[in-house]
């Protein structure tokens, strides 16, 4: 019975690694790679005035000024017209928001929520936009560009909590630990228990 529960905290993890890797931003060895359609970039955060050259991937434990920074990992990218949004996370989805969350809004919606805009534009090698966050909470990135020849529009978005001091997922990973650990312990107890009743 050992292996079954190790085996399922693994595919635990896994669920918890994909959870984590919500939205369009994931992080691949020390690097976090935004994926836009077919379209990658490196991407990161930085809160100058509170962290100075600390980047992050996504959630912002400060409000203030930040600078977005995609460092384009294929040069095509540096060739289209690429949009940046950040709205206020109305969706309710949190973490999880997803494109299809951000499509079933009105643009009238998406438009009342934006908090920084930059209409489709080319920047060759690294696209920057800064913004000064002045209040905390939930937010979704919502990043666009559009291939010249086909003209089809590819979207990454990706949720990202500013002034954000919780503690993620290990709460989760030491209640599944703990359950798991638990039921390891049921399970051996009801197997003695079995054991003692064919003796008797």
């Amino acid at each position: 019975m050992k292996y079954p529960l190790i085996i399922l905290l693994v595919a635990s993890l896994g669920f918890i690694a994909e959870a984590r890797g919500h939205g369009s931003v994931t992080p691949e060895g020390d690097l976090c790679i935004i994926k836009i359609g077919f379209y990658s970039a490196h991407f990161k955060i930085y809160l100058p005035r509170s962290r100075e050259h600390q980047d992050y991937c996504e959630d912002l434990p400060d409000t203030g000024e930040t600078i977005f920074v995609m460092e384009y990992t294929y040069g095509d990218l540096g060739k289209v017209p690429v949009d940046f949004r950040v709205i206020r996370d109305i969706t309710g989805m949190g973490r999880f928001a997803q494109l299809q969350d951000v499509e079933a809004l009105s643009q009238s919606e998406i438009d009342e929520a934006t908090v920084v805009y930059r209409a489709p534009t080319r920047q060759p090698d690294i696209y920057t936009i800064n913004h000064d966050f002045e209040e905390s909470g939930n937010y979704l990135g919502i990043v666009t560009a559009r291939h010249p020849e086909t003209n089809e529009l590819y979207t990454a978005v990706f949720p990202f909590e500013v002034g954000y001091v919780g503690y993620g997922y290990v709460p989760l990973f030491i209640l599944l630990a703990l359950a798991l650990q638990g039921g390891y312990w049921w399970m051996n107890r009801e197997k003695k228990e079995r054991k003692l009743e064919v003796k008797g």
